[in-house]
């Protein structure tokens, strides 16, 4: 078996160098976050894009067994913002010089929610002279769909596969037509071909995964060859049916260990992809963003969602930077990133270089 700083030498990876690299020791663990580190640094550059976060509702037709907005949750205080409250969050991020933003809410599906998300990324396009870069995150919708939100003005998408494993992806959403993995696969693949930069990313220890679920993931992810990615470690929620395999889970510190390692891994083997440091990075440890962007992840997303709303958008327990609002988060992460030694992209849309790259 090859050693860990063997394992870093190798231009391709196996399954099994991934394992190793994800249980590597501490001392193993260092040398494997130095070397995604330069190859960072190298690659990317050690600057962070800024992607202003608009969780716009919490309203969704899935029943996923992980997430705290499922359907059936009756706990959840239901909101959806206004055409306006949107705008206005999207004006604040481009007189901030954010550079792009993110629309995100529950998976919805129908004609009227279409023309809607259509209209948004129109307005959204007037008000900012053409200058904000826009990002979706509303789940599956066809081809068509896709496509006209792609000419409205949308030109990312994040869909997280959440795992890349049949049998697993099933014990953690429901066997139904609502929840079909084959859906799922081919909705990354009509993003694709509508021409978006797309991006994926899976929950990090889950009950029932495996170190070899987490390194088939990252294979996936290769020979998917996404433009983006956005993981982190699964934080269980006490609404949801998950919350019952609770006592499977590994410690929080672990998952956040784990989680630091996906990302090293997948930067040594993405080298040019955009990698997101996770929201839930900084529910397990307080500078978790500031350790992701130390060794492979390049970009962050600041909450801009109107305050009232940001503590009823909540996937898992814990969630942080509920009580700020968009100036106070934008202060606070100023300070936290130069700290992490790198530098912010202000007004650019930190396109995936890997994407321009297959141009």
């Amino acid at each position: 078996m090859l050693s860990v700083s063997d394992i870093l030498k190798k231009e391709n990876f196996s399954l099994e160098d991934i394992v190793a690299l994800l249980s590597s020791s501490k001392e193993d663990r260092s040398l494997l976050f130095q070397t995604s580190a330069k190859v960072k640094e190298e690659n990317v550059g050690n600057i962070v894009y800024f992607r202003g976060l608009i969780e716009f509702s919490n309203i969704c037709s899935k029943n996923c067994y992980y997430c705290g907005i499922r359907k059936d949750n009756k706990n959840v205080k239901r909101y959806n913002l206004s055409d306006d409250e949107i705008i206005e969050a999207a004006r604040f991020a481009w007189e901030s010089n954010y550079g792009s933003v993110v629309l995100q809410g529950g998976e919805l599906e129908s004609e009227s929610f279409t023309v809607r998300i259509e209209n948004l990324l129109r307005r959204i396009k007037e008000i900012s002279n053409g200058e904000l870069g826009i990002t979706l995150s509303v789940g599956e919708q066809s081809y068509d769909v896709y496509k006209r939100w792609f000419d409205a003005g949308a030109h990312r998408y994040l869909l997280r596969i959440e795992s890349s494993d049949k049998e697993l992806y099933y014990k953690i959403h429901p066997l139904d037509d609502m929840h079909r993995f084959e859906r799922r696969l081919q909705a990354l693949y009509d993003l694709k071909s509508a021409g978006y930069q797309v991006g994926t990313g899976v929950m990090i220890g889950l009950p029932f995964q495996t170190l070899e679920h987490l390194a088939a993931d990252l294979l996936f992810m290769k020979e998917f060859d996404i433009d983006m990615c956005g993981m982190g470690p699964y934080i269980e929620h006490t609404d949801t049916p998950l919350w019952e395999n609770r006592g499977m889970l590994i410690p929080l510190e672990d998952r956040f260990d784990l989680a630091l390692k996906m990302i090293a891994v997948l930067r040594l083997m993405m080298k040019n992809i955009n990698i997101a440091s996770a929201t839930a990075l900084q529910a397990i440890d307080p500078i978790g963003r500031e350790k992701a962007l130390k060794i492979g992840a390049n970009i962050i997303m600041p909450n801009i969602t109107p305050g009232m709303y940001r503590d009823d958008y909540k996937l898992y327990e814990n969630k942080p930077c509920t009580d700020e609002e968009a100036a106070d988060c934008k202060n606070c992460l100023e300070a936290r990133i130069h700290m992490s030694g790198n530098k912010i992209g202000y007004n650019e849309w930190g396109d995936s270089l890997h994407f321009n790259e297959k141009k």
